[in-house]
């Protein structure tokens, strides 16, 4: 930028708020260079790069300059939002298909975490302990029976499940298979059962395991895992317990004495 008369022959760019107030100080300093006498031969008043730029910065560090500048928040979210725009930025350039191949990539990977928690449900903490099997309020086999074919009726499968299963308990301590004790977990009444009927252990444990899914672990029960525990729940009621050898020993010693005595 150059003024008439030589005043200023170099200056920077400046920012366009800074320029009226570098305009003033231009005016001021030709106004003081034209009002001075000059002889013909008096080399031209210049002001150098850096002292210009030193006068420029002064200017514009006053507060006048900067009331309307945005705060620290807004710089931070300014910076920030510039930092989102060249990370996908750089993710489109470098993905197949630029920024529509970026958005298919995202929807495919939603999508996958959906049905991953659509199967798995919500995860939750283990508890330190698990609950009691049975509320306070005792019911009979035949009871939670009836309740859990209502919730299946109604497609109900997480309370037709903890239903039936109560159901077996119940049943397995009405035969006196196993002993009535408040608290009984469902592992614990399918271990103890397993014991008695060795031959449904495995099954007992599954529907242990599907008793504390749907009623601890946030899942969801299905049709086909309320059948598998119904069907568990009709072949134990059509199968008798296998004794130890020491009690069948026990059992059979009076009719060999009584077999004697005739």
């Amino acid at each position: 930028m150059s003024l008439p008369g030589g005043v200023l022959t170099t200056l920077p760019a400046l920012p366009r708020a800074a320029r009226g107030a570098v305009r003033q100080l231009l005016r001021v300093h030709a106004a003081a260079a034209a009002s001075g006498p000059r002889a013909d031969t008096e080399p031209p008043v210049t002001i150098p790069r850096d002292p210009a730029r030193e006068a420029a910065r002064r200017e514009l560090s006053k507060r006048m300059y900067h009331e309307n500048d945005p705060g620290l928040l807004q710089r931070a979210l300014d910076k920030f939002w510039d930092w989102v725009d060249k990370l996908f930025g750089s993710a489109a350039a470098s993905t197949p298909g630029g920024t529509l191949g970026l958005v298919v990539v995202i929807v495919a990977v939603l999508a996958v975490l959906g049905a991953l928690w659509w199967r798995l449900g919500t995860p939750r903490r283990e508890p330190a302990s698990a609950a009691a099997l049975f509320d306070d309020r005792p019911r009979s086999a035949a009871e939670h029976r009836a309740a859990a074919e209502a919730h299946a009726a109604q497609g109900h499968w997480n309370q037709a499940v903890q239903e039936r299963m109560r159901a077996i308990v119940r049943s397995l301590e009405e035969r006196a298979l196993l002993d009535v004790r408040p608290g009984r977990t469902a592992d614990e009444a399918a271990a103890e059962a397993g014991r008695a009927l060795p031959a449904h252990s495995d099954r007992l444990h599954a529907a242990a395991r599907d008793f504390d899914d749907v009623t601890y672990g946030g899942r969801l029960a299905t049709e086909q895992s309320y059948h598998r525990t119904a069907r568990l729940d009709g072949d134990l009621e059509n199968t008798r317990p296998e004794l130890a050898s020491g009690d069948s020993a026990h059992s059979t010693a009076p009719d060999h004495r009584q077999g004697a005595a005739r």
